[in-house]
């Protein structure tokens, strides 16, 4: 099967997903005992009528479902229940950016001091440096953020004074918090880097190119990185969609105003676009990375595009 067909596949598949995820959010949403006002102090009936009508909560639930699903399609999921006088699409313009960016860093943090890591490791294997790692490993795999946070906070701004605790307002505000989201990841990527190249350096073509003479850094290039770049797209696909939308507990600690804190927010207080908009945009970004992990795999290993 061509590249082409299997991204056209990928693509129709991926629409599919989009729209089931769409559908079954939007009729669990309804199936919740209680409405969105149901928090609010006991309003008249005719109060109550005109802010249902309002927000079209007075249609039938099929007219209700096939309006989001044609306003989704063009980008708008309404007014919020909550934030009166915003709409969900404005407010996910205002605070995506924002956990983009912290969640792009904290990807770079954890790729580019993961993956060398766990090659560093793996060379030291069951020396010193192997072992200090992966201590580090099972350190950074078991705390919870808010216990990576407050050392972190406490070090870097009680102790040293070199950074701000909080906040959002410069290049100096950034490196907190992208720090501790990325602590997990970068520990995920070490550890599985590790064994990767481990599994790999002991195979006999290895063993093989290096009774030929082939350098380390030929091996390196020539054979380990082939052979275990589609099991790390594997992984850094959904751990790209899972930091780039946003982690309410460190946008919470850092008060941070990112799209995070909607994740929470959004389902305690029964808004209804606003719970839809930011499911939707979570499905959206892990669709479109396994989309393109799918797209890069295919296009390294031709022999597995017969399965993708």
């Amino acid at each position: 099967m061509s590249l082409l067909r299997i991204l056209a596949k990928r693509f129709f598949i991926s629409l599919l997903t989009l729209w089931c995820i769409a559908t079954l959010t939007f009729f669990f949403l309804r199936l919740i005992p209680g409405g969105p006002f149901d928090k609010d102090r006991q309003l008249p009936p005719e109060i109550r009528l005109n802010i249902e009508k309002r927000f079209g909560l007075d249609q039938p639930l099929f007219v209700q479902y096939r309006r989001y699903i044609v306003g989704a399609t063009r980008g708008d999921f309404g007014p919020s229940f909550k934030y009166l006088g915003r709409s969900t699409t404005e407010i996910i313009r205002d605070t995506l950016p924002i956990s983009a960016h912290l969640g792009g860093l904290a990807l770079l943090f954890a790729v580019g001091l993961g993956v060398p890591l766990g090659f560093l490791a793996a060379h030291f294997h069951r020396r010193w440096p192997d072992r200090s790692l992966l201590f580090f490993t099972t350190l950074g795999t078991s705390l919870p953020q808010f216990v990576i946070a407050s050392a972190l906070v406490l070090f870097f701004c009680f102790w040293t004074k070199i950074l701000p605790p909080a906040l959002w307002e410069g290049p100096r505000y950034y490196f907190l918090p992208a720090l501790t989201l990325s602590l997990y990841p970068l520990c995920v990527m070490l550890g599985l880097t590790r064994r990767l190249v481990l599994n790999t350096m002991f195979q006999d073509y290895v063993r093989t190119a290096r009774a030929k003479g082939q350098s380390d850094l030929g091996i390196l290039r020539d054979h380990i990185l082939k052979a275990i770049s589609p099991s790390l797209l594997t992984v850094l696909g959904p751990m790209a969609a899972m930091l780039i939308t946003g982690s309410f507990i460190v946008e919470m600690l850092f008060a941070i105003p990112g799209m995070g804190q909607h994740f929470i927010t959004a389902v305690s207080n029964r808004d209804y676009p606003l719970v839809l908009a930011v499911t939707l945009v979570n499905a959206t970004f892990i669709i479109f990375f396994n989309f393109l992990v799918d797209g890069f795999y295919a296009w390294l290993d031709p022999q597995a595009r017969a399965h993708i």
